[in-house]
């Protein structure tokens, strides 16, 4: 997609009062942020706004992340305590996002936050990305946005698939894990960042169990299919379908898949092109390396 298309597409993101955020702190952040996804030309680091979490002054803005995520999750009964918040997400890792100068929100933006604002930014979306152990490898923690409140007339138009693509560029990320649940809207946003491998299927140990734990090695070049629906011919040259699917409203199904997993018999992928364009809750093809 050429940098005009994009651009159409995405009209806020060049605007002067939208500006990309890094809420972390010092210490954590990186040295050459965006040198390893340097093909990538959507964001300027010049106009980062940078929020130190130890102080003080920066609290509402702190608040005002957690209350969008918190809002955003609560129907799933997810929402984030201050606590994780700050020893899992602030203190190892970088929380990052949108930011929209206050004097400049639309009605619609403060009628959903429903509060007075007295600092200059106000934070549009988060996204917490934290290093493992694993060399190079990240965990996606967590992805919200003021878009979930929001009426679609008065979204910001891909403001969550930017949001984690800013971070994983930022932050220099060659490899991510992530979770989420077979059944949520969110599976048809993680499938863009690059092939995702599954590494459980059923995972009791979480709240949910029946979320899907996924790794994958970011890839920008699949970043473009987020917005133009076009999709990478290789995923099929690369991978086959390994015969079965999982259907996201059995549990059996999910176990059957989990003792493959377990049994380390293969490696497991999903084809993004079929989760965006499918319904969610249909039975999912499951592929595997050719």
């Amino acid at each position: 997609m050429s940098s005009s298309e994009f651009k159409q597409k995405v009209t806020w993101l060049d605007h002067e009062n939208v500006r990309p955020y890094v809420l972390a702190r010092g210490i954590n952040l990186p040295e050459n942020p965006g040198q390893l996804h340097k093909n990538i030309s959507w964001f300027d680091i010049n106009r980062m706004v940078y929020k130190n979490p130890f102080h003080l002054k920066e609290l509402e803005f702190s608040d005002l992340i957690l209350d969008i995520e918190g809002r955003a999750f609560q129907g799933a009964n997810m929402a984030m305590p201050r606590w994780v918040f700050f020893d899992c997400a602030i203190m190892p890792g970088i929380v990052c996002g949108f930011a929209q100068r206050t004097s400049s929100l639309s009605t619609a933006v403060k009628t959903a936050i429903g509060r007075p604002i007295e600092g200059e930014w106000t934070p549009l979306s988060l996204f917490i990305c934290i290093p493992t152990v694993q060399h190079n490898a990240w965990l996606a923690h967590n992805l919200s946005s003021i878009n979930s409140l929001l009426l679609e007339e008065d979204r910001y138009y891909g403001l969550g698939f930017l949001s984690k693509a800013f971070g994983l560029w930022y932050c220099n990320v060659p490899n991510l894990f992530g979770m989420t649940q077979w059944e949520s809207p969110a599976m048809k946003l993680h499938c863009n960042y690059g092939n995702l491998e599954i590494l459980t299927a059923f995972t009791p140990v979480h709240s949910h169990p029946r979320t899907v734990t996924y790794n994958c090695d970011v890839d920008p070049k699949l970043w473009d299919s987020f917005f133009t629906k076009k999709f990478d011919a290789s995923f099929h040259s690369d991978f086959e379908y390994a015969g079965f699917d999982i259907n996201p409203k059995d549990r059996k199904s999910m176990l059957e898949l989990q003792a493959r997993l377990e049994a380390q018999e293969n490696k497991y992928y999903l084809d993004s092109e079929h989760l965006r364009n499918e319904p969610l809750g249909e039975p999912i093809p499951i592929y595997r390396p050719r």
